[in-house]
């Protein structure tokens, strides 16, 4: 039986977390964990709620406050699930979620994170912006929640998420995610609202990540250097010209003269691909 664990991390969010808790309906046919993990909250509410889940039998892991990535990355080490689905405490999941989202990871192999469309609720209405994958999109804007499954091979393949001092200011899962692309792992636009997205006008995006907006995109940038910045597609195709120039200039010819013909030997495998 499949598995998959939901994990929530929680920072001074227990007025919300029974809701998210609640929004959880998994199919009979899978079988499902919930960890929580208190991310070092001060709140009084918030530590009694948590405390009281962990009396009622839900895995709680309690640590000092380090982010939100490093939240993620401790619940899902702690994990036994094949697929991953993080929770934000104040998000909620729709039932179509899970069984679509493991049927499209199930029925292609070669895809490792499957993602559907947000529904705002809250302090507004409406439908989260979010598309069909394409790399070019991802590097310019996120469109891609935190609220995706995935592979936990895929989580441990990239590190998990980056858990720097300048990624605790937000768009932690728009690195994350990026990180995934440019190691070549796939995305599953699932085309069908499959969770909410609560808006309450005092998120960390309000707080903390649209006034570094800037610094953030520069961080991503930085550590993304060889795929973000505009030399690097010069600096490919030098490499590839240095390892075998006849090769790399035949190819060329083919591709700029003949492309009909590129293709097929492509296609039979006579070739690889110029790129």
């Amino acid at each position: 039986m499949d598995i998959i664990s939901i994990i929530i991390p929680c920072y001074n969010y227990g007025h919300f977390i029974r809701e998210a808790i609640e929004s959880i309906n998994v199919p009979s046919e899978f079988k499902y964990e919930l960890i929580i993990v208190n991310d070092g909250s001060t709140d009084k509410n918030t530590i009694e709620v948590l405390k009281a889940l962990e009396e009622e039998g839900f895995f709680v892991i309690n640590q000092v406050n380090k982010g939100l990535s490093a939240a993620r990355n401790v619940g899902i080490a702690a994990a036994s699930g094949e697929f991953i689905l993080p929770l934000d405490a104040d998000n909620k999941l729709l039932p179509n979620y899970i069984p679509l989202a493991i049927k499209a990871l199930k029925d292609n192999p070669d895809y490792s994170i499957a993602y559907g469309i947000g529904e705002y609720f809250g302090g507004k209405t409406g439908i989260k912006g979010t598309k069909p994958f394409t790399l070019h999109d991802l590097m310019t804007m996120n469109f891609i929640d935190a609220c995706a499954v995935y592979r936990k091979s895929a989580w441990k393949d990239v590190g998990g998420y980056d858990e720097s001092k300048t990624m605790r200011l937000g768009v932690e899962d728009w690195e994350y995610w990026l990180h995934l692309a440019f190691k070549g792992h796939k995305f599953y636009f699932l085309n069908e609202v499959t969770y909410e997205y609560r808006i309450t006008g005092t998120s960390m995006v309000d707080k903390d990540t649209s006034p570094n907006f800037n610094l953030l995109k520069k961080y991503i940038q930085d550590k993304h250097s060889y795929y973000l910045n505009h030399f690097a597609p010069r600096d490919y195709y030098l490499m590839k010209f240095k390892a075998s120039p006849f090769v790399f200039c035949l190819k060329l010819f083919l591709l700029t003269w003949f492309e009909s013909y590129y293709n097929k030997l492509v296609e039979s495998k006579r070739i690889r691909p110029f790129w």
